[in-house]
């Protein structure tokens, strides 16, 4: 998939675990969950913005294209 959300590596990064950034960010394990292996097929810029506050991030660290060869 072109799109890849890179949520497992920031997570390591920051020694945080998912639960602990569901909670921070107010959105439920199991949509954090879905996001973080990429299945989920939108994404609000509320959680997003949420998110990379947490994290310290920039949308562009969480969410990068690569192109498909």
């Amino acid at each position: 998939m072109p799109v890849e959300i890179r949520l497992d590596e920031l997570l390591h990064q920051r020694r945080m675990t998912l639960t602990e950034l569901a909670e921070r960010v107010d959105i439920t394990l199991a949509n954090l969950s879905i996001l973080k292996t990429g299945k989920a097929r939108a994404i609000r810029f509320s959680t997003l913005e949420a998110i990379c506050r947490e994290l310290d991030c920039q949308p562009g660290e969480l969410i990068i294209f690569t192109r498909e060869e």
